[in-house]
């Protein structure tokens, strides 16, 4: 079982000598006599890092076409970078499992019903897996992987204060976020500069989930106090987009950072209280959130509102909307209609509801199914259990050496699960803004990975 499980998540690693044979590869380190003297190049991981994070810096602030303008400086520096390269090829088992959906992703489109609008689907998402490629090489750098996150907290904190200051002074719905029936009619839900509450919820997952790692990542105590505002800031501008979806993402992630937590601490608890620190811990978080609930009467109709049914106009949309998902998924289940939102709205009107459009299918797991089939979703599970085993083994490890580097492992995983709850009900996913982030979780993750000495690839 536990070699079934090895294979698997490819814990031995991935196959360095095939990478090393392949005619791809021989493309790796075609310009390293260039780089060598390039005084530019010599700095190449730091503009990188730079461009990278232009890209997180702007993203919730700026159109999608500047954005994917940004990706595509991105991917032409992983590009630069690959090609002038002397070292090993840096693929990481996830890289494998990225590398297999995408290709299912091209197959997909090539046997789509509607090839051109799967086209641009596909080329968004092999922009956001360039952003990826990239961003998995230079954040192996400690320094860099702190500096990047870093810019993206300070750009959240941005986010945050305008979204605060739309609930205290007011700001004008941009759509109907609110069922006009409900108690919860004139509730401000706030926007900041995404738009959308649904889509800042999202965006503030991760930025509720690094923040919180950072407090304990970043050494000095001002920063520390820093990184604690950071926590609230966001965890408050979070919970007044009222988007549930998005509360439930938090609440979500927030559990698995708990429990990542405590486990990162408990070697110096006593033997009785490592097996109390996890009740305790998960019984006091749920007890909290009860509390605020039950307290809290805006707070309390928007959940309640979640176990409404059909007696809600945004629960029956979306149970319309996933009704004629399946039958889209029944209809085309092998390798789906293709990537993107373009295919979606165009396969999607054939199935619809009478009333019920929609941009997406309103669930990322549907999304997935119906975009690239059956064998499509296999590998995006796939990468899950290889990116979760990957992380869950670094934490192991350093847990023991008490690296404090750690603890942003411990932030991106439960970013990725906050970011997978909130998309069992809803799909953002499609907007760069957060997908970009999606990525940039997995690529911190791959940044942990130690790659085999030559020794152990000669084994192999």
């Amino acid at each position: 079982m536990n070699a079934a499980w090895q294979k698997l998540t490819l814990r031995n690693g991935a196959p360095q000598s095939w990478i090393l044979s392949s005619y791809l590869h021989r493309l790796v380190g075609l310009l390293a006599s260039w780089q060598q003297g390039s005084l530019l190049m010599r700095w190449s991981e730091g503009l990188a890092t730079t461009v990278a994070a232009i890209l997180f810096f702007l993203a919730p602030f700026v159109s999608t076409t500047l954005i994917g303008i940004l990706m595509m400086a991105c991917g032409a520096f992983w590009v630069l970078l690959t090609l002038s390269d002397e070292g090993r090829p840096g693929i990481t088992p996830m890289h494998l499992a990225v590398f297999v959906y995408l290709a299912i992703a091209v197959l997909a489109t090539a046997l789509s019903p509607v090839k051109i609008a799967a086209l641009d689907g596909l080329i968004i998402l092999t922009l956001n897996i360039v952003v990826f490629l990239l961003l998995a090489r230079v954040l192996r750098s400690p320094t860099l992987r702190s500096t990047l996150i870093t810019v993206y907290l300070m750009t959240t904190a941005i986010v945050s204060t305008m979204g605060m200051r739309q609930w205290f002074f007011g700001a004008d719905a941009l759509a109907t976020w609110v069922d006009v029936d409900s108690n919860l009619a004139g509730t401000t839900r706030v926007y900041s500069s995404l738009g959308n509450p649904n889509l800042l919820a999202g965006y503030l997952i991760a930025a509720c989930m690094l923040s919180a790692a950072a407090v304990f990542a970043w050494k000095r105590w001002l920063p520390k106090a820093l990184a604690v505002v950071l926590v609230l800031l966001n965890s408050a501008c979070l919970v007044l987009t009222f988007s549930r979806g998005g509360w439930i993402g938090y609440v979500g992630g927030g559990f698995v950072f708990l429990l990542l937590l405590v486990h990162w601490f408990s070697k110096y608890l006593p033997r009785l209280w490592r097996r109390l620190a996890i009740p305790f811990v998960l019984g006091v978080s749920a007890a909290f959130v009860v509390a605020a609930v039950v307290a809290v009467d805006p707070l309390r109709d928007r959940v309640l509102s979640i176990f409404a049914g059909r007696e809600d106009s945004s629960n029956n949309f979306r149970l319309n909307v996933w009704a004629a998902v399946r039958e889209m998924i029944a209809a085309h289940p092998i390798l789906g209609i293709g990537p993107g939102n373009e295919a979606f709205n165009q396969i999607y009107p054939r199935f619809q509801r009478t009333g019920f459009t929609a941009l997406s299918a309103y669930s990322v797991i549907l999304e997935v199914l119906v975009e690239t089939g059956i064998i499509g979703f296999m590998a995006f599970l796939w990468l899950l259990t290889i990116t979760l085993s990957l992380g869950w083994r670094r934490i192991q490890e350093m847990r023991q050496a008490g690296d404090r580097e750690g603890f942003w492992l411990l932030g991106a995983l439960a970013s990725m699960m906050g970011m997978l709850t909130h998309g069992l009900v809803d799909t953002v996913w499609y907007r760069p803004q957060i997908s970009t982030l999606w990525w940039l979780m997995l690529a911190i993750v791959a940044s942990y990975y130690l790659f085999p000495s030559r020794s152990e690839r000669d084994s192999q």
